[in-house]
């Protein structure tokens, strides 16, 4: 019984000490990583609350023998831990597209439904620039023909002019 009050405690001043920062109202910039075959995303956060935020990421590759896109949306709550440092974490899912051509001159294409989480941290600067560091798990629902349906784990920086 100890244990839980004394835990109940420990939990209840932690939640009253962690303020959220006020997150800009939007922010437009590049989320940079590898995920199965996309590449660079085209990052938009819109605020939703003080310390919520919805985060689309549109993700593109083009190559020679493929192609593809992957639509992420996010929702995502903030914490601050100390001055402009920040860390968040958030649900989604997002749906994406590829096409492939082998060398045979057989093209495959699919289109795919992925939930994912997400977790990092943030720095604001006093410009109205903001670095971060993220972790994605995706799991994704498609055909068995390029193999969508599996865990990916996508790390990547982002970087977004705030506004």
């Amino acid at each position: 019984m100890k244990t839980y009050l004394i835990t109940g405690i420990l939990v209840l001043i932690a939640s009253v000490s962690m303020n959220a920062q006020d997150i800009s109202k939007n922010a437009l910039g590049l989320r940079l990583g590898d995920s199965d075959g996309f590449g660079g995303e085209i990052s938009y956060q819109a605020r939703l609350a003080p310390d919520r935020r919805l985060e689309l990421d549109l993700g593109w590759r083009d190559g020679k023998y493929y192609d593809g896109f992957k639509l992420a949306a996010l929702h995502q709550w903030v914490w601050n831990i100390d001055g402009g440092f920040n860390w968040y974490a958030g649900v989604g899912g997002g749906l994406g597209s590829y096409s492939f051509n082998n060398n045979n001159g057989n093209d495959y294409t699919d289109t795919f439904a992925f939930a994912a989480g997400d977790i990092g941290i943030e720095y604001n600067f006093d410009i109205p620039l903001l670095i971060s560091l993220d972790f994605r798990p995706e799991i994704g629902f498609g055909n068995e023909v390029y193999d969508n349906n599996d865990l990916d784990f996508d790390i990547a920086l982002g970087i977004r002019y705030q506004f």
